[in-house]
């Protein structure tokens, strides 16, 4: 690591800790004797998404953060859980090494966790997520949700 100060191409490390997904390490210029901060993170492949349409596009963690936040409007769902979805479905594939998504997965994942999180939310994403047609097609994911409910209380009680 090159020195901030003296530009040396060496330093020696400190102290090395995770930090945020991130690995922050103090070094020290063998030079100069200069301490300085940086941080180490993981370059993930990039992974690219098969749409619909047969076409490709390069995944997008904004888009897929928009499309969360349009299901989860006036939800009592934070900005962290919402950031765990995109970082959910980014480890994934990483964790796969898949280059390639189908949108069709990625809608799964995020459809997994929100019914996990919020049945209104599932639903509304779902929504889009399915590109229902007609209130039969809401109607059948209400009804899969409330006896997922059903279920769970029937297991917890």
């Amino acid at each position: 690591m090159k020195c901030p100060y003296c530009s040396f191409p060496d330093s020696k490390v400190i102290d090395s800790r995770p930090k945020d997904d991130k690995i922050k390490r103090r070094r020290e210029c063998i030079n100069c004797g200069a301490r300085f901060t940086t941080f180490e993170d993981v370059e993930k492949p990039l992974l690219m998404v098969e749409k619909r349409s047969g076409s490709y596009e390069a995944f997008d963690r904004q888009k897929l953060i928009r499309g969360v936040y349009s299901a989860i409007g006036k939800r009592p769902i934070s900005i962290n859980v919402v950031n765990e979805i995109a970082d959910y479905v980014e480890n994934y594939f990483a964790n796969a090494l898949k280059s390639v998504a189908r949108s069709k997965e990625i809608g799964e994942l995020v459809l997994e966790r929100l019914r996990e999180i919020d049945p209104i939310a599932y639903i509304r994403f779902a929504s889009v997520y399915e590109d229902f047609t007609d209130v039969n097609s809401f109607i059948e994911v209400i009804n899969e949700v409330e006896h997922k409910r059903i279920s769970e209380d029937k297991d917890n009680g």
